[in-house]
């Protein structure tokens, strides 16, 4: 194939730009990372064949961006995420809809940062994650077609990334863990990584990839966001100033922390089937209970509880399943920004706690970084699956290829993607 031999020269003689593009859980802007990998042809493979002839060296980020939805898509993605009906029509609009608006993203970024995109690995937006307890199996939902997002950036694509990892025998999640080896090489080992989205998983990263260890913890900004928004009308507590103003119910935590996800043993995942919108109204009405309303302080109390259920949450996880005692907490992801909840961790967990940024890796492109990497290792024939880390059988590369276009298109398109609106 003529684009793979040109793709791989050059990332032996220069390198190459992937960008990796998501909506997490949170769906509050598409992310877009572009990263620059370099390799080299390997002389032996590794038992498992892990690196399919290669060498790769940890990506660089080359240029980061979160870029807000149109606010009519984002209207009716929110609207999926918090519980409304959604038939079968309007699920194959936002299907191609959120295709062109990723593919836009990524070429709106790489237009600014002045480059060329030689791959894009797009997430998409999970709409629904299965429970772990479904008894027909796991399944999981992304949306965001890669051959729109093929069309929009201009570019090939790799996509839907969880559902081999599902079709393998695993969760789907966290498949972070399968690429964190690479963005974290440089981390001494063993290296522990907390992603704080819309939940929070937890890597274990050893000196073996195959020894890789990978599981959700539980609620976190899903719970914290839909907090400020159910009580102060707020997309998010900035800096966790509220919750830092309230003390936490140590009797509501215990209560929360004895739903059965948190005694299940690895592999395991969760979403916002289990702990969305409704969950965290459920939450909010225990509190209130008869009354009218909450007052002020004790509304900051329950983002205080919030904030420490999700700090134990993810200590009670590290005490139970890590295998050996760890001396730091590398954490990424939009919950970093939130101060009150790397104070409770610190205290929770009695690790320190600190930004993946001292390892060298944004903690807001890390994600970015996963799905670039992925996307460059599915392209490459790499087998990423690890069964610590997700549980799916050993072997398998994840995602499904949109190659690059032959020729140009000729004539105007019937509909030309639209580029998200920048601020």
């Amino acid at each position: 194939m003529r684009w793979m031999d040109e793709f791989e020269a050059k990332l032996a003689r220069e390198g190459v730009l992937v960008a990796g593009v998501l909506s997490g859980t949170s769906a509050d802007g598409i992310d877009v990372a572009l990263a620059r990998f370099t390799g080299r042809r390997a002389a032996t493979t590794t038992p498992a064949g892990l690196e399919a002839g290669w060498e790769l060296d940890a990506p660089t980020l080359a240029h980061f961006e979160t870029l807000p939805f149109e606010p009519a898509l984002h209207a009716r993605v929110r609207a999926v995420l918090d519980g409304a009906p959604c038939g079968l029509a309007e699920t194959a609009r936002l299907h191609c809809d959120l295709g062109r608006a990723f593919g836009a993203a990524a070429r709106v970024v790489a237009e600014r940062a002045g480059a060329a995109i030689d791959l894009v690995g797009s997430h998409g937006q999970t709409v629904w994650h299965h429970d772990g307890v479904e008894p027909t199996g796991p399944a999981t939902l992304q949306l965001g077609d890669g051959d729109f997002v093929a069309e929009a950036a201009a570019a090939p694509v790799v996509s839907d990334f969880r559902q081999r990892d599902v079709a393998a025998g695993g969760e789907g999640a966290p498949i972070s863990a399968l690429a964190d080896d690479l963005i974290f090489a440089r981390a001494p080992r063993p290296c522990a990584v907390l992603n704080l989205g819309g939940m929070g998983n937890l890597t274990l990263l050893f000196a073996r990839r195959e020894d890789t260890l990978a599981f959700d913890t539980g609620p976190a900004n899903s719970l914290l966001d839909g907090l400020a928004r159910e009580l102060f009308a707020a997309r998010f507590d900035a800096g966790g100033e509220r919750a830092a103003r309230g003390r936490a119910d140590p009797a509501r935590i215990t209560r929360h922390l004895a739903h059965p996800f948190f005694d299940r043993p690895p592999p395991k995942s969760t979403g916002r089937d289990t702990f969305g919108a409704p969950w965290v109204r459920a939450f909010v009405a225990e509190a209130v209970g008869e009354r009218r309303g909450l007052s002020e302080v004790e509304r900051c109390d329950l983002l205080a509880t919030g904030v420490e259920l999700v700090a134990r949450s993810v200590a009670l996880a590290l005490e139970r399943w890590s295998p050996e005692r760890l001396r730091a907490l590398h954490v990424a992801g939009g919950g970093v920004h939130n101060r009150a909840l790397l104070a409770a961790l610190e205290r929770a967990t009695g690790l320190e706690v600190a930004s993946s940024r001292a390892l060298g890796v944004d903690p807001d492109a890390r994600e970015g970084l996963v799905f670039a990497t992925l996307a460059l290792r599915c392209v490459l024939g790499v087998s990423v699956t690890a069964p610590g880390a997700t549980g799916a059988a050993l072997g398998r590369p994840l995602g499904k290829w949109s190659p690059p276009a032959w020729a140009p298109a000729n004539g105007t398109p019937a509909r030309a993607p639209q580029a998200p609106r920048a601020e």
